[in-house]
């Protein structure tokens, strides 16, 4: 069944999810259980722990919803997606780590350092970040060499320093700098989170070929969406429960840190998320409604209440 047949955004989120996981699940390395005295099993099952069994599989959804729009494939979605989610889920690891953001509790379980050991973390981490280029540089995720080149370009484009890394290595920074102006943060949110926001939304024309016009347009669409992803994690950061995150919640304004919030408040922040959104939705217009769900997608990162 293609993403496309559901017209309920929840129920796309899920199925989504559903094939996304199933596709992770076949792609993660298993237990070797070869009898041996020592083998890699535990990086294996940090790497499933970790990325397995939880998250809304947001960046997965928009691939796949993106990916409808020019008709592509079932499996060389679901490996994209599939990839974005391990990237996701490697810089999850190092994010909680004692280094980084210092967090014992993630999608409602302990953090995978915690689980397991900090050096273990670290490994599947990068296991992770691996298995992500190794799934998109595979022949099954495209017959088209090129089109899997820039899949793997964009992706590390988008994770690395002049991206996800790059944001983070700014949100640290941003830890001593409460004093930060909104085009400061505004710039260190579209790295960190917007990055992969961008790649996920962008994968489907890639991998459809698409000509420059609709792939401009998702890109003008992830670019509001990411921003008001972010601006959303910043209201539930202040304004969200522990059950409701899964994770520890106020983290930033225990820690000082400038953020949407700190400086627009949180009426003024709500607002700009809502104006982001709209404007998402509106650069979707040439796509009409078969970009329905993508629309519904930017309703939706602006309510959530996880």
């Amino acid at each position: 069944m293609p993403l496309s047949s559901h017209r309920d955004f929840e129920a796309a989120l899920a199925f989504a999810a559903s094939s996304t996981e199933h596709t992770m699940d076949r792609l993660l390395p298993h237990s070797l259980g070869n009898g041996g005295d020592i083998d890699e099993s535990r990086v294996f099952e940090a790497m499933r722990y970790s990325s397995l069994g939880g998250g809304k599989r947001l960046r997965a959804f928009f691939v796949l919803a993106g990916a409808t729009l020019f008709k592509v494939g079932a499996l060389p979605a679901l490996r994209t997606a599939s990839a974005i989610e391990f990237v996701h889920a490697y810089s999850l690891i190092h994010d909680d780590l004692p280094a980084m953001d210092d967090d014992d509790l993630r999608r409602g379980k302990p953090s995978c350092h915690k689980q397991f050991d900090e050096a273990t973390a670290i490994l599947a981490g990068d296991a992770l970040q691996a298995l992500a280029f190794e799934v998109l540089a595979h022949e099954d995720t495209h017959g088209d060499a090129a089109v899997r080149a820039h899949l793997v370009s964009d992706l590390a484009k988008a994770a690395g320093a002049q991206g996800m890394v790059g944001g983070q290595m700014l949100d640290l920074l941003a830890e001593t700098r409460p004093d930060l102006s909104i085009g400061a943060i505004t710039r260190l949110q579209r790295l960190k989170t917007g990055a992969l926001i961008s790649f996920s939304c962008t994968a489907g024309a890639i991998l459809g070929k698409a000509s420059d016009a609709p792939r401009a347009a998702l890109s003008a669409y992830a670019h509001d969406l990411g921003l008001a992803f972010q601006i959303a994690d910043d209201l539930l950061d202040i304004e969200g429960t522990a059950a409701e995150l899964g994770k520890t919640p106020g983290k930033d304004a225990t820690a000082g840190k400038a953020t949407f919030v700190s400086i627009l408040g949180l009426e003024r922040a709500r607002a700009q998320a809502n104006l982001l959104a709209r404007q998402a939705a509106a650069h979707l217009e040439p796509f009409g409604e078969a970009a329905g769900l993508l629309k519904q997608a930017a309703n939706f990162v602006v309510a959530r209440r996880a």
